[in-house]
């Protein structure tokens, strides 16, 4: 997932091992993206690669492009795509500082 994000010029990827942190999910992705379409582009690659080559959907898909803030939650995988604006507004880090970042990708 981290490498189909940099693929699509995603900017700034973190992995979090959040295990044994909370139930929600064992890892969140954070990305950025520049724009809404480039937002659009990643989430789109990210559905069309896992569900064509590892038959993974994702169980749901939460935000717009428009909004900011793309969600897609493949259970105990959870990828948060962000604006700018919107990463900086929510820090997403910050919140889930006690997790491990097992990937940094500026």
């Amino acid at each position: 997932m981290v490498d189909l994000i940099a693929g699509k010029m995603g900017s700034d990827i973190v992995l979090l091992d959040l295990t044994g942190i909370t139930i929600i999910a064992d890892y969140f992705i954070i990305a950025t993206g520049d724009s809404e379409r480039q937002l659009k582009g990643i989430a789109d690659e990210l559905q069309e690669q896992l569900k064509t080559e590892f038959g993974i959907q994702a169980l749901s898909v939460e935000g717009t492009p428009s909004s900011g803030w793309v969600l897609l939650d493949y259970g105990n995988i959870v990828v948060h795509l962000f604006s700018e604006a919107m990463r900086s507004r929510y820090q997403l880090e910050e919140l889930w500082q006690d997790a491990k970042p097992l990937v940094r990708l500026a």
